[in-house]
């Protein structure tokens, strides 16, 4: 046989291609990853890796995975106390000056070891938003001067005057007062005790807040699993304290046991329940 010079050309050819990388092995092994379009083209049947990405984010579960993974635990923990503390409600004491034309009032009391009434709180608010505007407070002299549970927080407001002056002296003040305001309605926590000790505010109507406030018909913030009575009424933790923290979320909040700021929180107790006054038509003693 004789000797052919295209043979040859044609195996340098072949043996050419059989040495020159596969590109896509080459990137595979380097890079540890396959080729990003093929595989997108293979799987979406789209050759833009955009495509493939765009469906992946819109599958909530993804996009749970993605924040859990992306927050840094401090940032988490910032974010959910910001969270937190966006819910809390302030509890700060303010008199509006706005006067608006129809009030109610609402009354605290506290009294001495004898059980007499040694001081009475009372405020002004709108009838419609409950918001407080106006305040005024007593001690009663001579009773404040036997002493009582709370006779160290008597004197600690300092942006309400305080009238120091006789249960009668105090009582004629207090319907001038509420008749000046045109006032008829007066609110109390509890109100059977305020209302059994202040025989000379009778003629008034009388409401307690508390019959809202501890049933969960009217209190949207009783927990689901508070125990409650059939009537769905708290079993326990129902005081102005416990009401407050639970409609605020501030469970810093301490009731201070002195008459007129103590009206004031129940008064706020009335605005965080967000029900207009004839809701109160239940509550009238």
């Amino acid at each position: 046989m004789s000797y052919n010079k295209s043979l040859d050309f044609l195996d340098m050819i072949k043996n050419t291609k059989s040495n020159i990388p596969d590109t896509k092995t080459d990137v595979h092994t380097k890079n540890g990853h396959s080729d990003t379009k093929h595989e997108v083209q293979k799987k979406t049947g789209h050759s833009d890796p955009k495509y493939d990405t765009y469906k992946k984010s819109e599958h909530p579960d993804t996009k749970y995975d993605t924040q859990k993974k992306t927050v840094h635990p401090e940032t988490k923990k910032a974010v959910s106390n910001t969270e937190h503390a966006e819910t809390v409600i302030s509890l700060k004491r303010t008199i509006s000056r706005h006067n608006p034309d129809n009030k109610i009032a609402v009354i605290d009391t506290e009294t001495n070891w004898n059980n007499e009434v040694m001081s009475v709180g009372i405020v002004l608010a709108d009838m419609d938003t409950y918001k407080c505007v106006g305040a005024k407070y007593y001690i009663i002299d001579p009773e404040y001067k036997k002493g009582g549970m709370y006779s160290d927080v008597l004197r600690i407001v300092k942006s309400i005057p305080q009238t120091v002056t006789s249960r009668e002296a105090a009582m004629r003040d207090i319907c001038d007062y509420l008749t000046s305001n045109n006032t008829k309605h007066i609110f109390a926590y509890n109100a059977k005790f305020d209302h059994g000790h202040l025989k000379e505010l009778h003629d008034f109507k009388w409401f307690d807040i508390m019959r809202l406030a501890a049933y969960r018909q009217f209190n949207h913030a009783i927990p689901a699993d508070a125990e409650v009575c059939k009537s769905g009424r708290l079993k326990r933790g129902y005081s102005v304290e416990s009401i407050l923290q639970m409609l605020s979320s501030d469970y810093s909040y301490r009731e201070t046991h002195n008459a007129v700021m103590d009206a004031m929180d129940e008064l706020k107790i009335m605005e965080l329940l967000r029900h207009d006054i004839s809701s109160y038509e239940c509550a009238k003693l």
